[in-house]
């Protein structure tokens, strides 16, 4: 076991022979000091301890023993050496969006120092690393680098104690909710062992700190100030993120591991009157309550039961005044989905609801409700399921099928910009998860029997040695495969 990985080493055709020969050389000899130690008279008797040590003798010495992988070893050294000193660093000292200059200055210098070349100031605070050796292919590995304005209540001892003001002029509590902490250390661990490993591979590995995850808008700023005509577009790129609900030490991958999200509003228009006289004015109230009512069916009757949809309506302002019947009543939406049919059903049957509910209630047509996005919306993170299919097999052959945790199932359609840098541009990637809590933990909560702080939470705390060591282990490996010589 190492850093938390079981590993062993495959062995060659030559070394199976010998371990072979010296079985059943073994085997032999304890067999024939049994025959003729047998009772005089009884040449076919053999003493049953020794028949016992002959018989276990051939798979005994004939089974190989585990042996270290170099890789998860030297994995290991790293994390004591530089990597877990980072990762205290970078959580104690978590950024805001856009405002993460120390961070990327931090970064910057990690991957400076592990012979990159570094480019800052890509997409406002982003950056972007580069390691060229030779012709071959060019992959792109990113991970965000913002932290969320959330106050740390875990007892870890590194805990953020940090409080900034934030871009709209509050003062705000900082912490790294989210992982991002862990996704920055493993990239500048994968940074350092593809390093020491140029004899292994070929091309050019990208390497991006991305701004702005949260914010929704990091990844599209990057896409804007041209990261691909700058630094070449790349002919694979990967992704990962910790979860809390799946184990760590292990990883998980499948088709579709974040949905697509748009962030609406909508002002419902009414024409205030007394609220002992409704009948002389529209209730906004009475009109928005309808649509949110209403966008449920969208859901249920305008999307395939089996594809994946949501539509929930996080907020809604109106009044000011219980005997007030007011003139607007405002929501705000979340949308999610996994197909661009799914996102136009869903946009529409929202326009269609929206504005036929204030018809049914007799509003003009120029007091219809407004509808508008409040932040960019967000695409699909969908992997390839070439690259992810050959992915998969590449880490169940150098890892072992334990490497999976083959208990976690999605239930949530959480978003994430990454989907930006590849949507639309004919990139086969993997976005592909690794484990936070410890499987105790999982396994408990799993059976209903625990829970788990989940990303957000100010009680959110990862088990950083297992999940690091994981997310630069299955990188790696799977780097060395797509850019081998």
């Amino acid at each position: 076991m190492v850093g938390g990985f079981r590993v062993h080493r495959e062995q060659d055709g030559a070394g199976e022979g010998v371990q072979e020969f010296i079985g059943h050389y073994w085997a032999a000899l304890v067999y024939f000091v049994a025959f003729y130690t047998a009772p005089h008279g009884e040449p076919d008797v053999i003493k049953p301890g020794l028949a016992l040590l002959a018989c276990l003798a051939l798979p005994a010495a004939a089974a190989p023993a585990p042996v270290e992988n170099p890789l998860a070893a030297a994995i290991a050294r790293d994390y004591q050496a530089k990597l877990a000193p980072l990762y205290d660093y970078l959580h104690a000292n978590p950024e805001l969006s856009y405002m993460e200059v120390q961070t990327a200055a931090r970064m910057a210098s990690e991957l400076r120092a592990a012979g990159f070349e570094v480019t800052e100031g890509v997409g406002k605070t982003g950056l972007v690393a580069i390691l060229r050796n030779g012709k071959g292919p060019t992959v792109m590995v990113r991970a965000d680098m913002d932290a969320l304005p959330v106050e740390e209540k875990s007892d870890a001892p590194n805990a953020s104690k940090v409080k900034v003001k934030d871009m709209n002029g509050n003062i705000v509590p900082v912490m790294h909710a989210c992982g991002h902490d862990v996704h920055m250390t493993s990239l500048v661990g994968t940074a350092h062992q593809m390093a020491a490993r140029k004899s292994d591979w070929k091309g050019t590995l990208m390497l991006v700190g991305q701004p702005a995850e949260e914010r929704t808008g990091g990844a599209l700023d990057m896409m804007a100030d041209g990261i691909f005509k700058r630094f070449g577009k790349p002919d694979y790129a990967l992704a990962m993120h910790v979860i809390a609900d799946v184990e760590a030490g292990k990883i998980e991958v499948s088709e579709a591991p974040f949905s697509g999200a748009d962030l609406l509003e909508i002002v419902v228009h009414g024409i205030g009157t007394h609220g002992a006289s409704p009948h002389m004015g529209k209730d906004p109230v009475v009109i928005a309550s309808q649509i949110v009512l209403a966008l449920q069916t969208v859901v249920t009757r305008d999307i395939a039961p089996r594809e994946a949809a949501l539509i929930t309506v996080g907020s809604f302002h109106a009044g000011t005044k219980g005997n007030v019947i007011g003139d607007s009543a405002r929501l705000e939406l979340t949308v999610r989905s996994e197909s661009d049919d799914a996102r136009a059903k869903l946009l529409a049957g929202i326009k269609r609801v929206a504005e036929n509910t204030a018809r049914a209630a007799g509003m003009p047509e120029d007091k219809l409700p407004e509808i508008r996005h409040t932040d960019r919306p967000v695409p699909p993170t969908l992997n390839d399921k070439a690259l992810m299919q050959r992915l998969r097999g590449v880490w169940s052959s150098k890892l072992g099928e334990g490497i999976f945790d083959k208990g976690y199932q999605r239930g949530g359609m959480v978003g994430e910009d990454y989907a930006h840098f590849i949507y639309g541009q004919g990139i086969p990637s993997v976005y592909f998860v690794i484990g936070g809590t410890p499987g105790g933990q999982v396994a408990a909560a799993r059976a209903g029997k625990g829970t788990i702080a989940y990303n957000h939470s100010p009680l959110f705390r990862v088990d950083a040695e297992k999940s690091i060591q994981t997310g630069v282990l299955a990188t790696t490996t799977a780097l060395l495969d797509l850019m081998k010589r």
